[in-house]
């Protein structure tokens, strides 16, 4: 007898555990150059920041895209996700004075099901 398709609370969780699978691809690469994560998942009432990260006096705020090719990748980080991760990082920021004087940047981690991966520096700015 041939399996049901899945449904929609199992397509759910395959697309979590797919969502934490890229995040950990992610965060090793970033470390791999040196980054500190500092944070992963940080929810705030403004949204979601997939990583956090620290080099020196640089905090990073980064996405983690991961689609079938690098190029989808890129193409996936829509101006109204750019928003809402600059917001979440002001609230992030709010939250934590400690930060307080560092640069900033806006970071993006390009994944493709291949494998492949690209961590892209200033992806976007933050956008009002």
């Amino acid at each position: 007898m041939a399996e049901a398709p899945p449904n929609g609370t199992e397509k759910r969780r395959a697309a979590h555990r797919s969502g934490l699978a890229a995040e950990d691809r992610a965060a090793v690469l970033l470390e791999a150059r040196g980054f500190e994560v500092l944070a992963r998942r940080v929810r705030t009432k403004a949204g979601e920041i997939d990583l956090v990260a620290r080099l020196g006096d640089l905090l990073v705020f980064c996405e983690v895209k991961l689609r079938a090719g690098l190029e989808d990748a890129a193409f996936a980080v829509l101006p109204r996700q750019r928003r809402r991760i600059a917001a979440a990082a002001a609230a992030y920021l709010a939250a934590h004075p400690e930060f307080d004087g560092m640069n900033l940047r806006f970071d993006a981690v390009l994944l493709a099901r291949s494998g492949a991966a690209e961590h892209v520096p200033g992806a976007f700015e933050a956008e009002a």
